[in-house]
């Protein structure tokens, strides 16, 4: 019959659609784990991030009582995310036009500037590496790199737990959350999702300064990050699980730590990584030389150590494999149900 024949090429249609995405979005991956970010390429991020810069100088200018910077906040979130989704929709259909394989690398290449797997693990084990060397200055100093807290008094410990936190907080933003988006939505989405998590990591702060003018791009942030933290904290459980890590306690802190923090999402991966590895994250940070307390998440069953660095960069490895299986499962079942 004819509608049974439409049927079928509508879902041998969506198939072929289904497997192109997952194909590309597993090729950025893989891209992602073996190359990292190279310094000296053009990265989005950079481009994001001058454009952020920018676009704020000239809105405060123009901005007068807290509304009107809570209103150009709104206008610097709107015009860095649309331009993000827009441009990069638009490249990838140009590329498409030239040829067809242009334009799935164009895409493949877009998500692999949105995962940074590799760079993450990089980062936390220079940390890593100065700590046992024992050069606590080179030690603050790339810490100094991966977070925006004040490093240059800090002791063993607190560089250790400084780096467990990124890595933990960064297993969602920088590796989970892009993933999702990018299963999603291809592309455009996946850089949509980054051009909000880099607003969020430059102006959307509590502090007098940002308050309002990040009052946009922090809630954009809290919401696209809803879904994703919460896959991630059960990747986290499940890849402790598989690592022989703790995964009950990570279970049980996850349960009652989670929504500890300010924000919706953050404690979510901290509080899962302070379980399996049964250490205790948060207390006193620093910013801009003024102290401020954080969350306490887990318990202190052991003190934190260097070693405790590389533990979080194995179970953040473990979690973006499972991830990219989890999702890959998920969209088979979809369609096929």
């Amino acid at each position: 019959m004819t509608w049974t024949r439409e049927i079928f090429a509508i879902n041998y249609a969506a198939e072929i659609r289904w497997r192109e995405k997952t194909m590309k979005v597993l090729a950025a991956y893989f891209l992602d784990l073996a190359l990292g970010d190279p310094e000296g390429y053009p990265h989005p991020v950079v481009v994001m991030g001058k454009a952020v810069t920018w676009l704020e100088e000239g809105l405060r200018r123009r901005a007068r009582s807290s509304r009107e910077l809570k209103t150009a906040g709104f206008i610097l979130c709107f015009l860095i995310v649309a331009s993000s989704f827009v441009s990069s929709y638009a490249l990838i259909l140009l590329a498409r036009l030239i040829h067809p394989y242009l334009g799935d690398l164009l895409e493949i290449f877009i998500i692999y500037t949105c995962l940074a797997t590799r760079e993450l693990g990089r980062a936390a084990n220079r940390v890593y590496d100065a700590l046992i060397r024992g050069e606590l200055a080179e030690a603050r100093a790339r810490l100094s790199y991966i977070v925006s807290r004040d490093t240059h008094r800090m002791n063993q410990e607190e560089i250790s737990r400084g780096a467990v936190e990124t890595v933990a907080e960064n297993i969602s933003d920088a590796i989970i959350a892009p993933l999702f988006y990018a299963f999603i939505g291809g592309a455009p989405l996946a850089l949509f999702y980054k051009a909000t998590n880099t607003l969020d990591s430059m102006v959307g702060y509590t502090n007098e300064k940002y308050r309002d003018i990040g009052y946009t791009s922090a809630k954009l942030d809290d919401i696209l990050n809803f879904i994703p933290a919460r896959i991630t904290a059960l990747l986290i459980v499940l890849a402790s699980f598989l690592m022989g890590y703790d995964y009950k306690n990570c279970w049980h802190v996850l349960l009652r730590d989670r929504l500890k923090h300010k924000s919706p999402n953050s404690a979510h991966g901290e509080a899962a990584i302070a379980g399996a590895l049964n250490i205790q994250l948060g207390g006193i940070n620093y910013y801009f030389g003024r102290p401020e307390m954080r969350p306490i998440l887990g318990d202190k069953r052991t003190e934190i150590s260097p070693g405790h660095i590389k533990d979080s960069i194995r179970i953040m490895y473990a979690s973006s494999i499972l991830g990219i299986v989890s999702f890959y499962a998920f969209y088979a079942l979809v369609l096929l149900f």
